[in-house]
């Protein structure tokens, strides 16, 4: 019996990899199996190849895994150019296409033998059963089923439910596909069976992914407008607004651009409607400017940057972390917004709604800074549990104040002030991009602009003092630490077990608040670390170097980081700890010093 099982698969484009990925994930979670799902497809339009992998335990999954234990190809050159997103070790077993006409002794997997190898007749079988090919992603799922043990029922229960309505003929044929691979598992047996185990409770799970989540966190904490352009990877939130929001009294717009999506969004802001607007790296470019419009009218408004692979159109259908120094500066100006990161799927809905209520509260933009894997992987979690939240509107004027003269924008001990809206009486104000006083009159004079300043930045105080933006695991005086954020941060939890597991003393911190930088909280984490990884995916290690323009970074504490499409596995990660110990050891030095 196995109790964790990392299942790759890759394909041309129509040849229905991801749809089978779906519908395993589905199947599984129906079962009560923890599942992820992660997609990865090239960047052009139409065709090209596409893959997806599939992580299915018994126990909660922290990350998409690393080295497959099944690998299937449709076809080999499709499959190689994943390269380490979809890795082949010696534990390995590969499925692929017989019609290939490659040896199973002659795999173009240099260096590697797997454990196992089994050419299968796929497009055959698929025929023989429903006379098309385009059964072969069913005949792939009845090969899982019958060698592995899972999905077969729930499978089927999706079939007849996707099919129903193309007729009996169809979802008979699709059936025989699926019974044909579950037949051909007991003609050719595994050598060592590889069985999962059943999940401990078969409680059946909600299984999303992170744009549908963060789409449907935002209807729940009253977003009323959406304003956007659809962009890879981040259209789904568009869509999911789209189907859902009118039903809550909302709207979308899709906009002609980028400036134009964003622009909407400020103005339903000024409206007095909770807005949101969604992007990639490419679009936040462009909405950059409009930002600066929102954080000087003092405008609530929440922006998702689903981030991609860059710079320019870059990778833009592979995950990366590449857009953290925009989302912190990509400003002209002093200004200063909250930047927010989720960290699996199933965060995202807590996140998205702190980010209205941050928005809401201190009159600002909050930036989002989801990833591609995280947006559009698929992921089991227990149903949210909407009671535990609270949701915050923006602070408006009394009817004292609007009789008594309004000052839109008069300085507060807290540095906010009432906002009103059109059709509020006695609550009009002029809203625009040039500074102004505290009634909102244009100013050009220096020491107005200094006070202005001052206010915009002084309300954000509060929230660099929010401990419960902040995740710290394992012996929080260990000498070692980890440092993840993002879908990264997954990796890391495992490789948290991993090292304690090896004796290794070792504390993580994962962020949820990545901008304004929480200096007391991290200089409390740090006090007493010797060494230690700060781990993301971009190419110059952004957070890290955040991190050194605001505190005193213990010197032994690194930077490990790797670009896009490039993933992290939890091993390499505890190698790099496990080294950084020994060095240690050799300076008798493995204690946190006394304060």
């Amino acid at each position: 019996m196995t109790t964790d099982l990392v299942i790759g698969m890759a394909g041309s484009g129509g040849d229905g990899i991801v749809s089978a990925g779906e519908s395993l994930t589905s199947a599984v979670a129906m079962e009560g199996y923890h599942a992820m799902m992660t997609k990865s497809f090239g960047s052009q339009i139409r065709g090209g190849e596409s893959s997806c992998r599939v992580r299915l335990s018994t126990e909660p999954v922290l990350n998409p895994g690393g080295t497959l234990d099944v690998a299937i190809a449709l076809n080999w050159e499709d499959f190689l150019k994943f390269g380490g997103e979809l890795p082949v070790g010696g534990n390995t077993i590969v499925i692929y296409e017989s019609k290939t006409g490659v040896a199973p002794d002659k795999l173009p997997l240099t260096g590697v033998t797997p454990a196992e190898v089994f050419a299968v007749p796929i497009s055959e079988m698929a025929r023989e059963a429903t006379k098309t090919d385009k059964a072969s992603n069913t005949v792939i799922l009845g090969l899982i089923a019958g060698w592995f043990g899972i999905g077969g029922e729930g499978v089927m229960k999706g079939l007849r439910k996707r099919l129903a309505k193309k007729g009996p003929e169809v979802l008979e044929a699709n059936e025989r596909a699926l019974q044909a691979g579950i037949r051909y598992t007991k003609e050719h047996p595994l050598r060592t069976p590889r069985t999962m185990a059943r999940p401990p409770a078969a409680t059946v799970k909600l299984l999303t992914d992170g744009n549908d989540m963060c789409a449907a966190a935002a209807i729940f904490a009253g977003c009323q407008f959406f304003g956007g352009y659809p962009i890879t990877p981040s259209t789904e939130i568009m869509q999911f607004m789209t189907r859902e929001i009118w039903k809550y009294g909302g709207a979308v717009l899709q906009a002609e651009d980028e400036i134009a999506g964003i622009g909407a969004a400020v103005g339903a802001s000024f409206a007095g409607r909770k807005s949101m607007t969604a992007t990639s790296g490419p679009g936040m470019s462009l909405k950059t400017e409009i930002l600066g419009l929102a954080t000087i009218a003092e405008l609530p408004l929440v922006l998702v940057n689903v981030q991609r692979g860059g710079p320019s159109t870059g990778l833009p259908t592979k995950t990366e972390q590449s857009d953290l120094f925009q989302a912190v500066f990509s400003a002209h100006g002093d200004v200063l917004r909250p930047v927010l990161a989720p960290t699996c799927v199933a965060d995202t809905f807590e996140i998205t709604v702190e980010a209205f209520n941050m928005a809401e509260k201190y009159q600002t933009p909050v930036v989002i800074l989801s990833d591609q894997e995280i947006s559009q992987r698929k992921e089991t979690c227990d149903p949210i549990d909407t009671s535990k939240f609270t949701v915050v509107d923006r602070l408006r004027p009394t009817a004292a104040e609007l009789e008594s003269g309004y000052s839109r924008y008069r300085f507060t001990d807290s540095g906010v002030s009432p906002i009103s809206h059109p059709g509020m009486l006695g609550g009009t104000y002029l809203a625009a991009g040039i500074e102004h006083n505290e009634k909102g009159a244009p100013v050009s004079g220096g020491v107005m602009h200094a006070k202005m300043n001052e206010k915009r930045f002084r309300k954000l105080d509060p929230i660099r003092a929010r401990r419960d933006l902040f995740c710290v695991y394992g012996d929080p005086n260990a000498p070692l630490a980890l440092i993840a954020w993002g879908s990264i941060a997954g990796v890391a939890r495992e490789a948290l077990a991993l090292a304690k597991a090896q004796g290794l003393q070792v504390k993580l911190l994962v962020p949820h608040l990545l901008y304004p930088v929480a200096e007391e909280f991290f200089n409390e984490f740090l006090s007493g670390v010797k060494t230690g990884l700060v781990v993301e995916q971009s190419h110059q290690g952004q957070f890290y170097r955040l991190m050194r323009m605001f505190l005193e970074v213990p010197k032994g504490l690194k930077s490990f980081a790797r670009d896009g499409a490039n993933p992290f596995q939890p091993a390499e990660i505890v190698t790099r700890l496990r080294d950084q110990a020994m060095v240690l050891q050799q300076q008798g030095d493995t204690q946190p010093q006394e304060e």
